[in-house]
């Protein structure tokens, strides 16, 4: 009798196993991009895209839409889909604003924080206690809390116009520290104006990073790091992310799936308040009328980009903090970011070529060939392309990142107590 035991054929249809991401391939792409800006750098003299400057920057640019999408995330993974995250941060610019004026800017964010967690709190009450869609709540929020802040604004800033309000303006708060390394920072800085072949860009990026840094970028990167640890190392984390991946299931395991919802969005809208705290603290001093730009939306992307995970996020916020500070500094950056995502496109393009993957390939390369047109017959990139970049990149991003997302579960479903799926 034999015994040989024969491999179980592939069932027809199935669909195959798909590669993940390693941190030895990132850290690979990572230092293969660097030297891509590099050569680019030093064949068109243009080393903007890794200077200091440029990548504080995009730090600066990042923070807001890091933690609306940190608060998109905490949400989600329990459950409940949040899209009025920009109406919370809407919340965190006008309290932030008006209490770090009154008392200091240090209380302003805690301030901006309650505000978004009020947001959160009313998101939560008319989804999991009402059950409301999500949808309707989210739009009905992002409606409600700019209405709300624009017609107080207008009645009540009138009185400050001798501390510097103005029509839709706040009077303007005090400052928040910036943290610089000293010794560090201006060797860093020294290195980089050498424009030495790779080792000045990452000179360049690190001192960025350690040069008049503010303290909310550093805030905003513990709170990424602690709600990694949070929600994916402990047992609250563990019952929080049930809720959104099966709350039938986890309320027959004891867990109080309501209890965790309303924790979840409300500290949704805290994030989202925090984000536009720094609106209003750190980027600008002083409360706006459209001071938030679709950051919210723009958060819900790079949470989406992130799949659902912070690392993820982290990266999708980098990408669209870097375009968002680009029209901040020297528009000839953007006109070198062409040749740059020309060549990328070149190499991706060659690479699906490889893979046999010939309809993407030639996809690939007709993009690079645009872009490399583009740039060879042009010595500048007009100024509205240079706005709507951060939303170019956001759909495009979306498109390439579909095939491999992996939204909770039960996001978005409307959860009755003892109800059995």
């Amino acid at each position: 009798m034999s015994t040989a035991t024969t491999a179980r054929p592939k069932t027809p249809g199935a669909p195959t196993k798909k590669s993940k991401l390693t941190w030895p391939i990132v850290l690979l792409l990572i230092a293969g991009a660097l030297v891509l800006v590099s050569a680019v750098g030093a064949a068109t003299g243009n080393h903007g895209l890794t200077a200091s400057g440029q990548v504080n920057a995009a730090l600066g640019a990042a923070v807001p839409i890091a933690m609306a999408g940190l608060g998109g995330l905490w949400s989600e993974r329990a459950g409940v889909v949040n899209i009025g995250l920009e109406g919370m941060m809407v919340a965190g610019t006008f309290c932030g604003a008006w209490v770090g004026f009154l008392v200091n800017p240090w209380v302003g964010l805690l301030a901006g924080m309650a505000g978004g967690a009020l947001g959160g709190l009313l998101h939560a009450l008319v989804t999991v206690t009402f059950g409301v869609d999500h949808i309707v709540s989210g739009v009905g929020i992002n409606l409600l809390i700019p209405g709300i802040c624009a017609y107080v604004n207008r009645i009540y800033y009138r009185d400050y116009v001798a501390n510097g309000a103005g029509a839709n303006q706040s009077p303007p708060a005090d400052s928040l520290p910036n943290i610089t390394i000293p010794g560090l920072s201006d060797w860093l800085a020294d290195i980089e104006k050498h424009h030495w072949f790779l080792v000045s860009d990452v000179a360049g990026i690190v001192g960025g990073v350690v040069t008049d840094l503010s303290v909310v970028i550093v805030i905003a990167a513990v709170l990424i790091i602690a709600s990694y640890f949070l929600l994916w190392r402990t047992v609250f984390g563990l019952r929080l992310r049930s809720c959104g991946e099966n709350p039938t299931a986890a309320e027959s395991l004891g867990v109080n799936v309501y209890k965790y919802k309303y924790f979840a969005v409300v500290a949704s809208g805290a994030f989202a308040g925090l984000a536009g705290a720094y609106l209003s603290l750190v980027a600008a001093h002083f409360y706006k009328d459209g001071q938030t730009q679709g950051r919210g939306f723009i958060g819900l992307a790079a949470m989406i980009f992130g799949n659902w995970m912070p690392g993820g996020l982290a990266v999708g916020s980098g990408l669209f903090g870097f375009t968002d500070s680009l029209q901040l500094r020297d528009a000839d950056n953007v006109h070198v970011l062409l040749l740059v995502i020309a060549l990328a496109m070149g190499l991706l393009a060659m690479w699906h070529g490889y893979r046999r993957k010939y309809t993407t390939a030639v996809i690939s390369l007709v993009v690079a060939g645009g872009l490399g047109l583009w740039f060879a017959l042009t010595d500048s990139v007009e100024r509205p392309l240079i706005v709507a970049t951060p939303y170019v990149i956001t759909l495009v991003v979306l498109a390439l990142a579909s095939q491999r997302l992996r939204p909770p579960k039960a996001d978005g479903q409307i959860y009755r107590k003892g109800e059995a799926k």
